[in-house]
């Protein structure tokens, strides 16, 4: 969902249609397999390559088929965002609403997300701090589109508990800003570590919310 925004792009760029037409294929798709009825998300959705045919959900960084990657939430929710700018489509809009919901119930008190929703020892389970990043520029690119600025109270929560608990400002050796990322905790590969990817989203949400006159610059929030 969040590199559907690069087919958008080619679109604009081209001036030919089907580049955004396979992102809102893929997006329709996404749609229909991905949320369940309570708004979380599996990591994967497997299809058949020959026949088309759905296999079910799966996992790669996830607890199992049946949780919920933190971090593939916060794709989901600012992901189908974008897709709505771009495309007017409301169920689209509908849809991050459903994973924003999702994900905002299950955040713990500190307002770190655990690496996955449904692991066996969350709420007290390892953190990842990117997908607390990702979600809360989700939210607060949802809180524009939507004009309910609860979604922007959220993210802030957010940002400031990373900003709080999970900085590198401590450590002499660090090259990240950020902390407490989980890349991939099945294979136990990158356990709390730093992600640069987490050092992008916080940057853009601080911009977000301090700067949004300089926003247009970084990044592109033109509608249809």
């Amino acid at each position: 969902m969040m590199n559907l925004d690069l087919l958008a792009f080619a679109s604009r760029q081209t001036g030919d249609e089907k580049y955004l037409n396979v992102a809102v294929e893929h997006a329709t798709t996404a749609q229909q397999v991905f949320p369940r009825r309570d708004g979380s998300t599996p990591h994967v959705y497997d299809f058949d390559p020959d026949s088309g045919a759905p296999i079910g959900a799966n996992t790669v960084q996830g607890y199992s088929p049946t949780s919920c990657w933190s971090r593939g939430q916060a794709w989901g929710i600012y992901g189908f965002t974008t897709i709505y700018r771009r495309t007017g489509n409301r169920q689209f809009l509908a849809t991050a609403r459903r994973l924003a919901d999702f994900a905002i119930g299950a955040l713990s008190p500190d307002c770190v997300p655990v690496w996955d929703y449904r692991a066996p020892q969350q709420p007290h389970d390892i953190k990842d701090a990117s997908a607390g990043a990702v979600m809360a520029c989700g939210l607060l690119d949802l809180a524009a589109a939507t004009g309910r600025p609860e979604y922007g109270q959220v993210a802030v929560r957010i940002l400031t508990a990373l900003s709080e608990t999970c900085l590198t400002r401590k450590s002499a050796r660090a090259d990240a800003i950020v902390a407490r990322c989980t890349r991939n905790r099945p294979a136990e590969d990158g356990i709390e570590i730093s992600l640069p990817y987490a050092d992008y989203y916080l940057l853009e949400g601080i911009l977000r919310v301090l700067q949004p006159q300089d926003l247009d610059r970084a990044i592109d929030l033109s509608t249809l």
